[in-house]
């Protein structure tokens, strides 16, 4: 068995699988809560039960998907990963399943399946590229969110994941950070724009009144390029005069119950922010750079129910402050840069930006451009919707995982060497933290420099006229 087939994220603990809600470990009749929560999930969801009965098996997903692609495993296929939910589905909910299953491709959901379901339905990044290119429309990740829900369910949840899960419920953010070590970080950085700029640019934590509550990814805090994006924030709204501020109730951004595939910890994850813009009585509220983050933002109204307003995102809203002449970009300040912009999967096929069609993939692209002296695209076919995914999404940004999303990034890297090599290319942007966050891991195994991972508002902090 090779590598490829066993590669697994690290199980939750019990007592993280039991802070959420679950069972810490398989119960003895797993089977059957396993098949009820199946039954449970197609009966809540139509597009699901379409997607498990209309593959033809043409084979048009498995050429678009970038861990099939780096991998090389045939168990990384689109559709072979669907069978998995798709086999146990038509033996628990099918007659013929119940009568013939040899003849159906059925098979019952026994200690084998049960591991290949793990294995394998943590090795998709959530991306959606299958989604893109499939004639049908079949969304792997609807497959694989349901199966991780069912694996939650019966104590097989993902140990990072969890873990992240439970630190939002308690603390409000993916880092476990108290009030007190935020406003120690947001102090630090106020010192550091100080040293660089010689003007006081605040960073400001839980006041009320504030037109902005923003909310953006923990890795902003703490590591770069991430942290030059939230400088490039605080510049961007100091410049445009905007009252703005962090809450430590709401300081995180990205939804981990995504990744397992909770509609209930989604909505609690959100409903937090929502309490938190209430607490304050910020009247706008505004999304840093995190591609699931702004996936699972742009649904809220969905999410949520009831009349609440969709946040906007921060590139959004610098669009418009650059078009209306509020701010000012100089992108001498960037000189010798030729940048190509990596469009995060979230943001390109998953969400909206912007209130004109096409926003998510043309504001990103409008920004940078206003920010950097020459922008590069990427090669045909591997850009706007149809990009590829970083390989480190859906969870899988762990240690544990890294030769996997080596592997799953081999499509990107590919695509950027022709952007370098063809078109001289200096810089890779995303706006997404995990795929900043990934890429900065795994190129140099790749032949490229982590130092060309950018993010838009690092680069928009720096051409900023202040």
């Amino acid at each position: 068995m090779t590598e490829e087939k066993t590669a697994r994220p690290h199980r939750a603990r019990p007592e993280s699988l039991e802070a959420l809600g679950f069972p810490g470990e398989l119960p003895e009749d797993w089977q059957q809560r396993a098949v009820a929560a199946l039954g449970r999930r197609v009966r809540k969801q139509p597009d699901l039960r379409f997607f498990l009965n209309a593959c033809v098996k043409c084979g048009a997903c498995n050429d678009a998907c970038h861990a099939f692609l780096g991998t090389g495993d045939p168990g990384n296929r689109p559709v072979a990963r669907q069978d998995l939910l798709r086999a146990v589905h038509r033996r628990h909910f099918t007659l013929a399943g119940r009568l013939f299953p040899k003849l159906v491709g059925a098979l019952d959901l026994d200690e084998a399946m049960l591991e290949r379901w793990y294995s394998y339905f943590h090795q998709c990044s959530e991306c959606r590229r299958c989604a893109t290119f499939c004639p049908f429309g079949i969304d792997t990740a609807e497959i694989t969110m349901a199966a991780r829900s069912i694996l939650a369910e019966i104590g097989l949840g993902q140990k990072s994941v969890a873990e992240v899960i439970a630190k939002v419920h308690r603390t409000g953010n993916n880092l476990g950070l108290n009030p007190r070590a935020l406003r120690h970080t947001l102090d630090s950085l106020e010192e550091d724009v100080r040293e660089e700029t010689g003007m006081d640019i605040r960073f400001p934590l839980d006041e009320a009144g504030a037109d902005i509550l923003l909310v953006t990814p923990s890795a902003d805090f703490y590591s770069e390029p991430h942290v030059s994006g939230l400088i490039g924030y605080a510049k961007v709204l100091h410049a445009a005069g905007i009252s703005w501020t962090l809450s430590s109730h709401a300081s995180e951004a990205a939804n981990f119950a995504l990744f397992l595939g909770s509609d209930e910890h989604m909505r609690r994850i959100a409903r937090r922010i929502q309490e938190a813009a209430e607490e304050l009585g910020t009247s706008r509220l505004v999304f840093g750079e995190c591609g699931h983050a702004w996936r699972v933002a742009y649904n809220f109204p969905a999410l949520l129910g009831g009349d609440v307003p969709r946040p906007r995102h921060i590139l959004d809203l610098t669009h418009e402050l650059i078009g209306n002449g509020i701010i000012r970009l100089d992108p001498s300040r960037n000189a010798g840069m030729a940048v190509t912009l990596h469009d995060s999967c979230n943001v390109a096929r998953g969400s909206g930006m912007g209130v004109h069609p096409g926003g998510q993939l043309d504001i990103p692209r409008a920004v940078l451009a206003a920010a950097v002296p020459r922008t590069v695209e990427m090669p045909a076919g591997t850009t706007g919707d149809r990009t590829f995914c970083c390989g480190g999404g859906g969870g899988l940004l762990t240690d544990e995982m890294m030769e996997i999303r080596i592997k799953g990034a081999a499509p990107r890297a590919a695509a950027l060497r022709q952007a370098v090599e063809g078109s001289g290319a200096t810089h890779m942007a995303a706006i997404c933290a995990i795929c900043k966050s990934q890429f900065s891991e795994v190129l140099p195994h790749h032949g490229f420099d982590r130092g060309m991972v950018v993010g838009i508002m690092q680069l928009v902090g720096r051409a900023l006229v202040l």
